[in-house]
C-alpha cells in the first residue's frame, strides 16, 4: 500500500497552494492512520514511508526525476557518490563471489573492494579498462558483477561498455558503471545494456559545489528492492533540503553542461599545441586516446580533463598552481567554478593497468570566461617554461 503524502495538519488552504519549487518534506516520524498501518508499515517499501530513514516525497521525486534522465524505471538517493557505489556493491555481492573492477575506476571505490569486501571474503580483480570483449577470458563460475567507469576518474580510459555488457549478459553477470563524468546527458549508461547506473549527483546535477549525493538506477526491480532494503538496514538518509539542491541543479544541468563542454574542447585543443603539454587526455579530442570509441558512444563531452607535462621538476608544478587565479585547487569537479588538482606519479604508479607515466594535472571546467581560463592557463604554462628552462 502507497500511503497519502498528507500529514496532521494539512489544511485544504495548503492544498491549494502551488509553486513552481517542489516542496521540501522535512520528517523522522511517519505516522499512521491505524494499527495495521503500523503493523505492516515495512510492507510500503521500496516506494512508500514507514521511517524517515526511507525517504520522504521530495526524494521520491528527485529519484523519479533521475531515474526519468537514465531511462531507468526505478532510482534511489544516497547521501554520496561514494555512499551510492558502496551500497550497490554491498547489495550485490556476498562471500564466495568475485568482483571485476576497472583499474581505473574512483580511488576510493577502489579502496573499499580491497580493504572491505576482500574482508568479507569477496574476491576482488582488477582488469585492463580498454580490455574490451577480452573480458571474457577473465569471468569465472562465481563472477557476480563487472564495474566500469568510463572514461576513467584521472587518466579517462574510455571503455568499450557494449562489448562488456554483451559479455556479461551472456554469462549472466550483473554490470554496474560510474557514469559520472558523462553524466545521463552524455552517456545512456543503461541503453549500452549496463544493468545499475551510478552517479555521483554532487558533480554535475547538483552543479554548485554545496552538496553531496549519488544516485543508482536500474531497469531491475529485483535489484531495486535490494537497494532499498540496504538504504533502510543501514540508516542511509538523504537530507530532503539537499534532495531541493539537486532538483534545481538538474533544472539548469543541461545548460550548464552545454556551455562547459564547448568551454573545455576550445581549452583542449588549446592545451594540446602548447610546447609543455606532452598529453592531453580528453577523449572528446580529436588524437585524444580512446576519441573514436568516445564518438561512437557518447553525446557530448564533459567539462573535465587531464593533461600531462614534458618532464620538469615537481616545483615546476607548484609554479603552475600558484599562477592559477580562476581554478580553485580542489579534489571535485562538475560544479560552476573551474577547479584543478593534481595526481602525483607515485599514485598512479600503484595501478596494476596504466600507461600514464609521470604526474597528471586534472582540470574541471566551469562557466568562467573560456578565453579568460584558456589565457591563465597558457599564461601559467609559459611561465614556467620561462622559469624552469623548459
Amino acid at each position: 500500500m502507497n500511503p497519502s503524502i498528507s500529514h496532521p495538519g494539512t489544511s485544504s488552504a495548503d492544498a491549494a497552494f502551488a509553486s513552481l519549487a517542489p516542496p521540501v518534506w522535512r520528517a523522522s516520524t511517519v505516522v499512521f492512520d491505524s494499527l495495521d498501518d503500523f503493523v505492516h508499515r515495512r510492507t510500503r517499501l521500496p516506494d512508500g514511508f514507514s521511517y524517515g530513514t526511507t525517504g520522504t516525497p521530495t526524494q521520491r521525486a528527485l529519484e523519479a526525476r533521475i531515474a526519468e534522465l537514465d531511462g531507468a524505471a526505478h532510482g534511489i538517493v544516497f547521501p554520496s557518490g561514494q555512499a551510492a557505489i558502496c551500497g550497490v556493491l554491498l547489495a550485490l555481492l556476498q562471500k564466495g563471489d568475485h568482483l571485476l573492477m576497472t583499474d581505473a575506476a574512483y580511488g576510493l571505490a577502489k579502496s573499499f573492494a580491497v580493504e572491505r569486501l576482500q574482508a568479507l571474503g569477496i574476491e576482488v580483480e582488477f582488469y585492463a579498462p580498454r580490455i574490451g570483449a577480452g573480458i571474457e577470458r577473465l569471468v569465472r563460475p562465481n563472477t557476480r558483477l563487472i564495474w566500469l567507469e568510463s572514461p576513467g576518474t584521472v587518466t579517462m580510459e574510455v571503455e568499450d561498455v557494449p562489448a562488456i555488457t554483451a559479455v556479461a549478459r551472456a554469462r549472466g553477470v550483473l554490470t554496474a558503471i560510474d557514469n559520472t563524468w558523462a553524466s545521463p546527458l552524455g552517456f545512456a549508461a543503461l541503453a549500452h545494456g549496463v544493468d545499475l547506473c551510478i552517479h555521483a549527483c554532487t558533480k554535475y546535477m547538483g552543479g554548485h559545489s554545496d552538496v553531496l549525493m549519488g544516485s543508482v538506477t536500474t531497469q531491475d526491480e529485483g535489484l531495486y528492492r535490494s537497494l532499498r532494503s540496504l538504504q533502510s538496514l543501514m540508516g542511509l538518509a538523504v537530507s530532503p533540503e539537499d534532495c531541493f539542491l539537486v532538483a534545481r541543479g538538474l533544472d539548469t544541468m543541461q545548460v550548464r553542461m552545454e556551455r562547459q563542454a564547448a568551454s573545455a574542447r576550445l581549452i583542449a585543443g588549446q592545451l594540446a599545441a602548447h610546447r609543455l603539454v606532452r598529453r592531453m587526455l580528453f577523449p572528446a579530442l580529436p588524437g585524444a586516446p580512446d576519441h573514436a570509441l568516445w564518438a561512437r558512444d557518447f553525446a557530448q563531452p564533459g567539462c573535465v580533463m587531464s593533461l600531462q607535462l614534458v618532464d620538469c621538476p615537481y616545483d615546476a608544478y607548484r609554479a603552475l598552481f600558484a599562477g592559477l587565479k580562476r581554478f580553485a585547487i580542489g579534489a571535485s569537479w562538475g560544479g560552476v567554478r573551474s577547479i584543478a588538482a593534481f595526481y602525483p606519479a607515485e599514485e598512479l604508479a600503484r595501478r596494476n593497468f596504466c600507461d600514464v607515466e609521470g604526474p597528471v594535472v586534472r582540470l574541471s571546467i566551469g562557466l568562467d570566461d573560456p578565453q579568460a581560463l584558456r589565457d591563465e592557463l597558457l599564461g601559467a604554462l609559459d611561465a614556467c617554461a620561462t622559469r624552469f628552462d623548459l
